[in-house]
Order: structure tokens, then sequence, then C-alpha cells
């Protein structure tokens, strides 16, 4: 009986001593910046967040406008073709994608105009 309590002691006083030695070194650290151990893509898109542009890969959604072929749906692209999906009607649960390529507008087959434009590069 002697033994037990005393191995109960020595676990108890131990795992206090850990404790607390790990709350003193926790206290001395410093957390670190995101951007300091980012690279490549990730980096840049932290960069430009931080510069003011919360959309860096363009991924935002486009409300469609008027969509005729006088007045198409300007697309902004840095390249000279750009995939793009049209959802042609609200309660559509398919997405109509095409290839836009710089110059001439495109019809979709819910008959919405769309026309490439520069776009600001990054």
């Amino acid at each position: 009986m002697a033994s037990l309590v005393g191995r109960s002691l020595v676990k108890n006083a131990r795992r206090a001593l850990l404790v607390n030695a790990r709350r003193c070194y926790a206290e001395e650290k410093q957390i670190y910046d995101t951007r300091d151990h980012a690279t490549g893509k990730e980096k840049m898109e932290l960069e430009a967040i931080a510069a003011g542009n919360e959309d860096p890969f363009d991924m935002r959604v486009f409300k469609r406008g008027p969509g005729t072929k006088d007045n198409p749906n300007l697309i902004p692209s840095y390249l000279e073709k750009r995939m793009i999906g049209c959802i042609c009607e609200e309660d559509s649960t398919v997405i109509n994608w095409m290839w836009l390529h710089r110059g001439d507008p495109r019809r979709c087959q819910c008959g919405h105009w769309f026309k490439l434009v520069d776009a600001k590069p990054l």
C-alpha cells in the first residue's frame, strides 16, 4: 500500500513539473506570420491580398448583364483564351462550359453572349 501511495505522489509531482515547464517555454515563443513561411503561389496570393486584391486568382462569380450581341457580358482575362461556365437557368444543376477567345464574342446555348477583355496583370 505504501508503494502505491509513493508511486502516485511521484507521478503527480513529475506531471506538475512537466506541465509547468511546458508553460514556461510556451510563453517565450511567438507565433510567426504565415507570409514568412509561404512560398510560390501561396505567397503570391497572400501578398496580393495584403495589397488589397481580395480575389487574386479571379475566381469570383460574375452576375450576368443583358448579354446581347451588341452588349455582351465582359469577362476579364490575362491570357488569349479562358474557359467559363454558364449556369443558364437559375434552378439548373448543369454548368455549360465553353472557351472564350479574345476578340470575338461567343454565344452560350441559353442565348447569352460573352466577350473577353484585358485584365490588369498581377
